[in-house]
């Protein structure tokens, strides 16, 4: 077989793999693995990148030990030359990096073998205009990759960008669906069953006007009592479910969710810039949390909302003058509404800052780059 079927041959396997999976990981060390078994390779590996240039290493296969011990640590922190080419923009293509420096920094520190490895070849990850991150391969003993097998590895980079493009796209699609569904849910709740609890205050009421019997009345305004209760739960259910006002911004929202809650609130806003869809979503989940947490526990009705976008980054700061209570930050977080305002905050490469002290109110800062 000629060098060119027999690379025709493996693109196709590979895209044949790629299109196959939706989950990203799974995606990446599939075809990791089986480019690694048709080229003869060795060692490879693949950094996510996101906006910050930060990395993530999303895929790898036979690493020496040097590289993977301690659960592949030495991958996941610091910098390397080949990261920051990338970060750089100065990594357009396939191109042969002299040494690596995870590898020399190994040897340095006698931190275990190395196999060999020395080198290897770094390929941008990309579909349009795109950047997604880099594709990392190499073998013992190899310290150059000739013209024709960088413009191979080339175009399997391009084949996982664009799949990878594809993975988001769906993502972005499944994402949509779910906003639907939760609006044809609050749509349905507040129709049926939130009539139905109406209707059920006003018949309590009337039974308690109607009736001369002590015990009837008292039994009348109970239910009375608990539809009230149930229809100001079904009310901010149907919140959670379809905030109505978000299509006029996070802030707005947050404001009728605070007047829903029976909270004053100030605001302070600065900056302007077009907020992406999954942040604003997110943002309004923690921001709902916050305020429903500032009227169950603060014993206040007053909270302080600060909100500033800038052309990179947007901070937004909920601060009630409540009871407040003990925490630090070498204290665990003590409530599983506050564990979900930090690992929604954390899913989006962002920052969460919680401050409280008993007498002092409670304060929390989202920090999310976009």
């Amino acid at each position: 077989m000629s060098e060119a079927n027999k690379d025709i041959g493996i693109l196709k396997e590979i895209a044949e793999l790629l299109n196959e999976g939706t989950d990203t990981k799974d995606v990446l060390s599939g075809v990791l693995k089986r480019l690694l078994q048709v080229t003869g390779l060795q060692t490879g590996w693949i950094f996510l990148m996101d906006e910050t240039g930060a990395h993530q290493l999303a895929a790898a296969e036979a690493l020496p030990p040097a590289l993977a011990n301690n659960e592949n640590q030495r991958m996941c922190q610091g910098g390397c030359w080949c990261v920051n080419k990338y970060n750089n923009k100065k990594l357009t293509k396939a191109t042969n990096i002299m040494e690596c420096k995870r590898i020399e920094d190994a040897l340095e520190e006698l931190a275990g073998e190395t196999c060999g490895l020395t080198h290897h070849a770094t390929v941008p990850l990309g579909a349009a205009n795109e950047r997604f991150g880099i594709l990392n391969v190499g073998s013992p003993y190899k310290t150059h990759f000739k013209k024709e097998e960088l413009a191979l590895l080339e175009a399997v980079a391009y084949q996982i960008g664009t799949a990878l493009k594809r993975i988001k796209l769906t993502q972005r699609e499944q994402e949509n669906a779910l906003v639907t569904e939760r609006n044809r849910l609050a749509r349905d709740l507040h129709d049926s069953v939130n009539q139905l609890l109406f209707s059920l205050s006003l018949t309590a009421r009337a039974g308690v006007e109607m009736t001369e019997q002590e015990e009837v009345k008292q039994t009348f305004g109970y239910i009375q009592d608990l539809a009230q209760e149930a229809l100001g739960e079904m009310r901010a259910l149907i919140w959670q479910l379809r905030p109505l006002g978000l299509e006029n911004g996070v802030v707005s929202a947050l404001r009728s969710y605070a007047e829903m809650l029976g909270l004053s609130i100030e605001t302070d806003i600065t900056g302007a810039a077009s907020i992406p869809g999954t942040v604003e979503e997110t943002l309004w989940r923690i921001g709902q949390e916050a305020l429903a947490n500032c009227k169950k526990h603060s014993q206040t009705t007053v909270a302080h909302l600060t909100f500033h976008t800038a052309k990179d980054e947007i901070v937004m700061s909920i601060k009630d003058d409540g009871c407040g209570f003990h925490y630090g930050e070498n204290i665990e977080i003590p409530s599983l509404g506050l564990k979900n305002m930090k690992t929604r905050t954390e899913a989006l490469n962002g920052q969460f800052h919680l401050k409280s002290k008993p007498g002092s109110g409670t304060e929390i800062e989202i920090r999310i780059p976009f």
